[in-house]
């Protein structure tokens, strides 16, 4: 089979390089993506590998770079993003790249390191321009300038004796002014009260604007303050208060002519401040304008150099000091592609040695590696995600693209929703190329874009089920035109709740429906959910057992190819006959039933005498006699069918011994011959060195390392495993039928208690609450039924993939094939760095 059944054939081979042309030939390497090295130095402190030293330059250019993108982030620069990955310098390009970093950085914390000061400078003016407005404002007041003031800006902390001096007599008072954050003022009142025991008088006020933190760039509320005092000890005692509480102090005059000459110089300085900062911040956004067109090339090209050099530390040198020496697993069909890489590599570097690639024989199991396109890699996303596939195993990809989306669509069949959903997908397959180039962070936006594909063809299968199931938004499509006649009038059939469609009447024509369900089923309220219940639970049953034969047969090729003998012998072969004759004869009996009996029949054959699928199956595996019936009617069904269940129950019961016992036995023989050595735990088999070279041994146990009695334990849970799975699965696949009724019940509620009272609403007033309605039962469809409903049923057909098909053929033990790919690199880095950044 091809790769797109199995995982490719991997190899490993030595790769040898010459000092000068190792760096080139990784970087070819790394735009290829082909290529998963190994470490040879395991126990090799990171800190004392070769090439640490440009590991840290590399860190530090991130380090330069990240500061770059936090200041363009902060003013709001756009970072073009071409969308090209721009190839890996030179190590001599590293000084060039080192020196624009450094001066880029200098240049822009000394630009920033200017603002700042200026802004601490404008900050102080500004505070300084406030306080002489405001402390004149108190002077005028305490000279009796102005007769009212207001209650809520002033407050006095001093004593009545205090107070009657202060504006009776001729008291000398000093004074203190500056600005405090507006938060911190009561705490500062009360301290001044308490450490100078109410002998201050404090008058406040508020700044209405706003003024900027020079240091975090935040907006500050502050407010003035004056505060009067007696004595040097008051005056010490009030400045130790206000360092406290980090209040800035200002001069301010006495005298009204100084405080008005004051503020006419802060306000030139302030004007002269203002055109200096806006020079400032004009060359910082030049600065980061022109930094931001080369950003992301920049962080790419630095993180190529950075994986370069982290992939050198993982070769060994030779005892020249002048070649190194790597390993590495590489797909045996792009053997030749990575030769022409290397050349590339080896021309580009100047040197004149090839490199030289050798394959190695190993006892390690190779890595799995799946190729995949942006079709197949969600649909191989969701395999990998119950566990990577044991190397050159069966590969249930391929089959999930199909049986996944049909599965799904037998839980979720309504072709209104279907085409939703279907929609829904095809604009995102679409709009693929702009959708992936926004880059966005939103963890569900990244999730349902990545299954676009998934989404789309759930949608697809979900509108052909829903048509199958003749159910859209709840109601049906009368296509061909309904094949019963029904008898009674109008008001017969709506008023009474009882009526039932009969086959045996001449209601129905004998024809049945050209496609689906005939739509008369979606107005017979008294039978329809009998009817369908009856349907879709053997359908379920039906689909759910072929899908598990199904996984049975992929067994089988998984043991011809590893020519695993013993396992198709003893575990595929009674594994197919139990499921075949219990299972799948269960199935049968249910075509025959369908085929055999109906309600146009008579005698034996009418739909009255047709027995019971689940009473027949029980009484023919506990081995029952059927309970007799009235005549005209048969216990059977055809001629011989107790003798036949009777051979099929016994055969199935017989394969589980042998399941059991045979070929934990034939090993314990094949070892006392001598035809197979044990070998020691740890150590490898034959056949996973012919495995990791794609040639795969004859006829050889793979259970050679293993002891006897761990061998007659794990085929025991295999074996009890399967026997007791196989009912709960096929159990298990009733889900199918259950979601399906729960669904359409579901939309048919929401269509009756909510979109059908906007349609009984008649004249223009009906419109307007029709248009209301209208929304509301979209919206609830959307988020309900398409999307709840939709995770529901995804969960669902994704468990019975993993557990119910998975199980019979897919071991999951391998490890993935993580190439040393560029790509991969720079994708990851971002998505982190945007992650840290938030």
């Amino acid at each position: 089979m091809g790769s797109l059944f199995r995982s490719e054939e991997m190899a490993l081979y030595q790769l040898f390089l010459q000092s000068e042309a190792a760096y080139a030939c990784v970087s070819e390497l790394g735009e290829l993506g082909l290529v998963q090295f190994r470490d040879l130095n395991p126990d090799v402190n990171a800190f004392q590998r070769k090439f640490v030293n440009e590991v840290r330059r590399c860190d530090e250019m991130e380090r330069k770079l990240r500061y770059l993108e936090k200041e363009i982030k902060k003013d709001n620069i756009p970072m073009q993003d071409t969308g090209e990955s721009p190839e890996a310098p030179q190590p001599r390009e590293m000084i060039d790249l080192e020196a624009t970093f450094e001066k880029l950085e200098n240049e822009l914390r000394e630009v920033n390191q200017n603002a700042e000061a200026l802004k601490r400078n404008y900050l102080e003016l500004t505070e300084l321009k406030h306080i002489l407005r405001k402390t004149q404002v108190f002077f005028d007041e305490q000279d009796g300038r102005l007769t009212t003031t207001t209650e809520s800006m002033t407050r006095a902390l001093v004593t009545d004796e205090v107070r009657t001096a202060h504006y009776l007599g001729p008291v000398q008072l000093g004074f203190v002014a500056g600005v405090i954050l507006r938060e911190k003022l009561p705490a500062f009142e009360r301290m001044l009260w308490r450490a100078c025991r109410g002998n201050v008088f404090l008058r406040q006020a508020m700044i209405e604007s706003h003024l900027e933190d020079p240091s975090s760039g935040d907006q500050v509320h502050k407010s003035v303050f004056i505060i009067f005092f007696q004595g040097d000890q008051l005056k010490i005692r009030v400045k130790k208060i206000c360092e406290g509480f980090r209040a800035t102090l200002y001069p301010c005059p006495e005298a009204p002519t100084d405080r008005r000459e004051m503020a006419m110089g802060v306000m030139t300085r302030i004007e002269d401040l203002n055109t200096v900062l806006g020079q400032t911040e004009d060359h910082r956004r030049r600065v980061l304008v022109a930094a931001a067109k080369n950003l992301k090339n920049w962080f790419v090209k630095v993180r190529k150099i950075k994986a370069i050099y982290h992939t050198l530390n993982l070769f060994n040198l030779d005892v020249t000091q002048k070649c190194l020496i790597a390993e590495c697993w590489v797909p045996a069909l792009d053997i030749e592609t990575i030769h022409l890489a290397l050349r590339r590599g080896t021309e580009r570097s100047g040197s004149s040695v090839p490199p030289i690639l050798n394959r190695m024989q190993t006892y390690e199991n190779p890595p799995t590696y799946n190729r995949t396109n942006k079709f197949t890699k969600a649909f191989q996303a969701l395999i990998d995600a119950y566990g990577v596939a044991t190397y050159r195993e069966m590969n249930p990809a391929p089959y999930t693209i199909i049986t996944f989306p049909f599965l799904f669509a037998v839980m979720f069949g309504d072709l209104g929703h279907g085409a939703v959903m279907a929609l829904f997908g095809l604009w995102m397959i679409r709009k693929e190329k702009g959708l992936a180039a926004q880059k966005t962070d939103s963890e569900i936006w990244n999730i349902f874009f990545g299954g676009r594909y998934i989404i789309f063809l759930m949608g697809v299968f979900s509108m052909y089920t829903g048509l199958i199931y003749n159910d859209i938004f709840s109601k049906s499509l009368n296509i061909f035109g309904s094949h019963w006649q029904i008898s009674y009038n109008k008001s017969t059939v709506i008023s009474n709740k009882f009526l039932q469609l009969n086959p045996e009447t001449a209601d129905y024509t004998d024809t049945p429906y050209p496609f689906g369900m005939d739509p008369i089923w979606q107005v017979a309220g008294a039978n329809k959910i009998i009817f369908q219940n009856a349907y879709k639970m053997k359908i379920s049953i039906i689909l759910g057992v072929i899908h598990m034969i199904f996984g049975v047969i992929m067994s089988y090729y998984n043991h011809t190819y590893f020519k695993n003998r013993l396992s198709l012998i003893y575990e595929f072969i009674p594994q197919m006959v139990f499921l075949l004759f219990l299972f799948f004869y269960m199935v049968l009996l249910m075509f025959i039933k369908w085929n055999r009996y109906s309600a146009k029949n008579y005698g034996r054959y009418s739909a009255s005498c047709a027995p019971s699928i689940l009473i027949t199956f029980i009484d023919m595996v506990l081995f029952n006699t059927p309970k007799p019936v009235p005549e005209p009617c048969e216990v059977y069904m055809f001629g011989g069918q107790h003798f036949f269940q009777t051979i099929f129950v016994l055969v199935a019961l017989a394969c589980i011994p042998v399941m059991l016992l045979a070929k934990p036995l034939n090993i314990m023989k094949q070892r006392r011959q001598g035809n197979v050595q044990p070998i020691a735990a740890g150590s490898t088999s034959d056949v996973e060195v012919g495995m990791s070279n794609g040639q795969i041994s004859q006829g050889v146990d793979h259970h050679e390392e293993e002891e006897l009695s761990e061998i007659f334990i794990h085929q025991g849970i295999h074996t009890i495993e399967y026997v007791l799975g196989s009912v709960s699965h096929t159990a298990s696949y009733l889900r199918l039928w259950a979601l399906s009724l729960a669904h359409a019940q579901l939309a048919e509620v929401l269509w009756n208690m909510v979109l059908s009272n906007g349609l009984k609403k008649e004249n223009w007033f009906g419109g307007i609450i029709l248009t209301v309605v209208f929304a509301a039962w979209a919206v609830l469809t959307i988020g309900i039924l398409v999307l709840m409903e939709g995770l529901s049923a995804f969960l669902h057909t994704l468990r019975l993939h993993w557990v119910e098909f998975q199980s019979k053929f897919y071991q999951g033990k391998g490890y993935a094939f993580q190439p040393f790919s560029f790509e991969s690199i720079v994708e990851n880095s971002s998505s982190s760095s945007q992650t840290e950044g938030e």
